[in-house]
């Protein structure tokens, strides 16, 4: 499947907002990564030498038809596949850009920094609203947390993002991520799941 562009939700998990000190958003915070980020199950996570890296879990909506302004009513009917997708953060820089007032592009869309398992179709999930999301580092659990606990579900973020940009055929919503960020050493194994949905593991590298 070819993807287009990734409309990331940052700051959709109440508990994730408090640990990040930040206020609960009013209407849901988009930030971009581009395609060429995605990696796959068993590719490498690298990363130079840019201080602290950070694991993010989370759902992913895949894009199967042209939404332009659509209700939360006929959202899903525009989502044909779900994935597990790990939001890959160089934290002290993202840190950095947002205490000058700058956009965090750099911290987020470096390559690599968007693993993404192999989509599946979103009819064979009973209920994306009631999804566990887990991530493992070594096999240690980090995050633990359950798609219901999301300040805008998917139906709100579909219609919201296309209210302001045309949502094409590849394109990946990345729904935000629960509390548990933590950041990443050089060999360690990272493990985002989400049960019913798949997984993708990747090997962290410094460069």
């Amino acid at each position: 499947m070819q993807h287009g562009k990734i409309v990331c939700i940052g700051q959709n998990y109440r508990a994730h907002v408090k640990e990040m000190r930040s206020t609960e958003p009013e209407e849901p915070m988009l930030f971009l990564k581009p395609s060429s980020a995605i990696i796959g199950d068993g590719e490498t996570i690298e990363a130079g030498a840019v201080g602290r890296v950070d694991h993010e879990v989370e759902l992913a909506l895949v894009i199967g038809r042209t939404a332009t302004k659509v209700s939360e009513g006929e959202a899903l009917s525009h989502v044909s596949h779900l994935a597990v997708f790990n939001d890959i953060t160089a934290r002290d820089m993202q840190a950095k850009a947002r205490k000058a007032g700058n956009p965090w592009t750099l911290s987020k869309g470096m390559d690599t920094f968007a693993p993404m398992s192999r989509p599946v179709p979103i009819s064979s999930v009973k209920d994306l609203h009631d999804l566990d999301l887990e991530l493992r580092v070594n096999g240690e659990m980090r995050q633990k947390g359950n798609t219901g606990d999301m300040i805008f579900g998917p139906e709100a973020l579909v219609s919201y993002i296309s209210r302001f940009m045309t949502l094409e055929p590849g394109d990946i919503i990345a729904t935000g991520t629960p509390e548990g960020v933590s950041p990443l050493s050089d060999g360690d194994r990272v493990e985002a799941s989400i049960p019913g949905v798949g997984a993708v593991r990747n090997t962290f590298r410094r460069v």
